[in-house]
This record gives C-alpha cells, sequence and structure tokens, in this order.
C-alpha cells in the first residue's frame, strides 16, 4: 500500500476502484529485495503496512516467494501478522519461522488470539507455541481451549478490566494508572464493574471514566445496555447478539456466572463476517476453501456437491425420458425446455438466497415464515404471469404455434411459484430438521424446479399439442 494511503488513512483522489488494496509497485519491490536478499530495504518497505495488509500480501504470493520473504523478515515478524492471516497458511508460515522468532510473536498477542492460532494446529506446533508463553498465559490459553470449538469461552480473551461497585471514578484511574503495562489489555473499551461474588453487574465506558468527576461512584455510570454471555453459548450467538444489540464488548461467565472474560467487538463482527462468507460459499457448494488452498484440497471440497448435482441431473433427465415420444414429434419442445427450468432456477435461487440469509440473522422466525412463503409464492406468480405472455408471444411468434405459446405460458407460471416455494419451504425444513440449509438446500430447489419445471412443460405439451 503506498505511503499517502498508510498515512491518511484515505486512498488517493481517482484511486477509489483499489482504495486500500496493496499497491503493485510496492509489491514488485517488496518481492524485489527478496530476490536480491536485501533485509534492510525488505525492512523499509514492510515498516510502513498495516499487519493486516502483510498477511494479504503472504496471501497472494506463491509459496516459493513466501518462504524466501518470511526467512529473509526473520526477526521483524509481528505477531499480529499472524492473527490476520488465512488459516490456510498460518501452519505454513509458523513452520518457517524460528522458534525465537516464533517465541517473541506470540508472547505480544492477547490470549484470544492466541487461542484463534494454536487451535487448529497439530500438537508439536502447539506445543511450541505454549512453551513460548509465560506461565500466566500459557494457562489462560489452555484453559480456553478446554472449551467447545465455535463457542464464547474459545472466542473471549482472558485479560480484563474489571473494578468492584463500591469504587468511584478516582480509584479506578489510580488502579489503572498503576497496573503494569502487560497486565491490561492492548484495546480495552470498558470497565466491568462486579459483586463481591464477581458476578458482573455493569460496564462503564472509558469515555463516561474520563469525563466524570473523581468522586463519582462507577455504580452512577452504568450503561443501559449491558448483555452477559455464557461461555458455552455458542460464537455465531455471540455476533448476532453484538450486531442486534450494538455491543462494543461484553462479560463472559462461567456455569456459576463469574466473570472469566470478555469477547470485544473486533472478534465479534470477524465471526459475523465468517459466518456471512461461510454462507456464500456453502450456497455455491464450494466448501470452506480459500483462495490459497492447493488443487487437491480444492477438487476434495467441490467433488461431493457435484456428484450430488449429478444426481439431481439424473432425476430430471428422467423425468425428460418419460416424454421421449413429445419431443421426437415435436422438436420445438426441446428448443423451449431449457428455457422453464432455467426461468424456475433463477427464480428459486433467488427465493433460497432470501431464506438462508434471514434464517443466519434470525430475521426468518416462526411468527413470521408463512407470511415469507405466501409473499414469495406470490412474487413467483406474479413474475412468472409476466414472463409467461413474453414466452407465449416468442412461442407464437418463433414456432407459429398458439398451442404452444399457452402451454410454455402455463409451465412457467407453474415452475416460478413452485420455485418460490421450494426456495423458502426447502431451507426452513433444513433447518427445523438440524441440517445447515446454506449447505444442502442449492441441490434440492434445483432439483424440485427442474422436475417441476420439465414434468409441467413436457406434460401440458404432451397432452395439448399430441
Amino acid at each position: 500500500m503506498s505511503d499517502q494511503v498508510l498515512e491518511t488513512g484515505q486512498p488517493p483522489e481517482g484511486d477509489a476502484p483499489e482504495a486500500y488494496l496493496l499497491n503493485k509497485r510496492d509489491v514488485a519491490a517488496i518481492l524485489y529485495a527478496v530476490d536480491i536478499d536485501d533485509r534492510e530495504k525488505l525492512i523499509e518497505l514492510m515498516e510502513p503496512l498495516h499487519a493486516a495488509d502483510i498477511a494479504d500480501l503472504l496471501e497472494q504470493i506463491n509459496a516459493f516467494d513466501r518462504s524466501r520473504l518470511v526467512r529473509l523478515f526473520d526477526r521483524e515478524f509481528d505477531g499480529e501478522i499472524l492473527s490476520e492471516l488465512d488459516d490456510s497458511i498460518r501452519d505454513e508460515v509458523i513452520s518457517i519461522l524460528t522458534p525465537q522468532v516464533l517465541h517473541e510473536a506470540v508472547r505480544e498477542l492477547d490470549s484470544d488470539d492466541v487461542v484463534d492460532i494454536i487451535e487448529d494446529l497439530e500438537g508439536p506446533q502447539q506445543e511450541t507455541i505454549l512453551d513460548a508463553l509465560e506461565d500466566s498465559d500459557r494457562a489462560a490459553v489452555e484453559q480456553a481451549l478446554t472449551y467447545p470449538e465455535y463457542s464464547a469461552g474459545r472466542l473471549m480473551q482472558r485479560e480484563v478490566v474489571m473494578a468492584p461497585e463500591h469504587w468511584t471514578v478516582g480509584a479506578a484511574i489510580d488502579h489503572l494508572r498503576a497496573t503494569p503495562e502487560d497486565e491490561l489489555p492492548d484495546q480495552f473499551y470498558h470497565i466491568i464493574i462486579v459483586d463481591p461474588r464477581l458476578h458482573p453487574v455493569g460496564n462503564v465506558t472509558l469515555g463516561k471514566l474520563m469525563r466524570s468527576r473523581r468522586e463519582t461512584m462507577l455504580s452512577d455510570l452504568l450503561e443501559e445496555t449491558f448483555q452477559v454471555i455464557p461461555a458455552m453459548r455458542d460464537e455465531g450467538d455471540v455476533a448476532y447478539a453484538f450486531n442486534q444489540y450494538h455491543l462494543i464488548s461484553a462479560p463472559v461467565v462461567d456455569e456459576d456466572g463469574r466473570l472469566i472474560g470478555v469477547i470485544t467487538i473486533d472478534d465479534a463482527m470477524a465471526v459475523l463476517d465468517d459466518e456471512h462468507e461461510e454462507d456464500i460459499l456453502r450456497l455455491a457448494g464450494v466448501g470452506e476453501g480459500s483462495l490459497s488452498d492447493r488443487v487437491r484440497e480444492t477438487t476434495k471440497q467441490r467433488l461431493p456437491w457435484l456428484a450430488v448435482n449429478l444426481v439431481t441431473a439424473i432425476a430430471a433427465s428422467l423425468v425428460i425420458a418419460q416424454f421421449e415420444v413429445a419431443l421426437a414429434q415435436i422438436v420445438a419442445l426441446a428448443v423451449l425446455m431449457p428455457i422453464v427450468a432455467s426461468m424456475g432456477g433463477n427464480a428459486g435461487t433467488q427465493s433460497l438466497t432470501v431464506a438462508v440469509r434471514a434464517l443466519a440473522t434470525k430475521d426468518l422466525t416462526g411468527s413470521n415464515v408463512w407470511r415469507v412463503i405466501r409473499r414469495e409464492c406470490l412474487v413467483g406468480l406474479i413474475n412468472g404471469a409476466i414472463f409467461a405472455v413474453v414466452m407465449g408471444i416468442v412461442g407464437v411468434i418463433w414456432f407459429g404455434s398458439p398451442a404452444l405459446g399457452g402451454v410454455i405460458a402455463v409451465a412457467m407460471v407453474v415452475n416460478m411459484v413452485v420455485a418460490g416455494l421450494a426456495g423458502t419451504g426447502i431451507p426452513i425444513l433444513l433447518e427445523r430438521i438440524g441440517v445447515d440449509p446454506a449447505l444442502a438446500s442449492g441441490a434440492f430447489v434445483t432439483t424440485v424446479t427442474d422436475v417441476v419445471g420439465f414434468f409441467a412443460f413436457l406434460g401440458l405439451a404432451a397432452a395439448v399439442l399430441l
């Protein structure tokens, strides 16, 4: 990224399409410094970059250049870069780093970032990173790893700033100033107020703390919005709570309601982003892959769902085979048949996308499910009627057959209505029986729209035209 972007936080005027992207010239200069083994030049070029930009750079270059760059960068490698790296190449980078550099890198991180790095590593690599931590930090990380994956206990950081109910603003400020820097989180937004049993009772924002008089009681400054998160709560629900209630941070409690950690908005939004990305990828049947995955891994991820699609395509072909006589006598049916299926498939995908997203955000519930299904069916009916008129006219002009135009018009309406019903109903049904609707809905919806479209069109044609 250019210095101008880094210094101002805004892209140069006229560069909006490439805002916040790595500058190609800078990337070329960095790779040239690696080629000529110029460590000083590499450090000079890398120093202005944010850890997230360096992580992007490492993800975009090939494995050979990545290995050379990491080795040459060596002691300058920052722990924040590790936390920003995609999981698919983090293991590779960790294996390249020397033990000394790795130790220094992980010591800089909060406990939640360390947990995020090591939870997917193999045993020896996990032990290497754990050995680099101070005893207290290691205990905190190991405790977090005892919680289920994708739970609040895994997501939280153990570094917490808390104060008793009876403290004043002055006492809290004095305490923060007297606390060694390495015992406070790198970033925090609230002081969590606790009762004598360490039960969280409220949050005080740093803004209120700094603008209040020293003698003001902390209990008088509590935020109106306060959510306590159980350690076993699913991280997807945690992200939803942050988004729903506009939280900045929230305390995490154990089964007895005692404060054990805190989740901050950056971690919650990272989960929300992962959930959105996962839904998009699963809707397309490509799993949870990334651009850094190898050919073999990507093939293994996509192959199962392509196989499912093959089975559904065969099912649709079996329907077509039942009307072999009609297709042989009226060639126009073969020409128009894909149009009916394609329109139904696209309409089903539209309804499916809306339904899956609404389920993920908890907007689609038992109280409005029938209203949503009715709406999608009516939308399918109206759109079907509009395109039925269009295709009816096309059928008459193209093939000179009003009857054929009427058949494709009726089939279009039927398939569009069914597409709206299937696109909404199938993900709801799958969600009710405990199957991820984003993962499995696409194949079922495509099958329904293909089978219904072919059956309606060819069945009507056989009955009316033969």
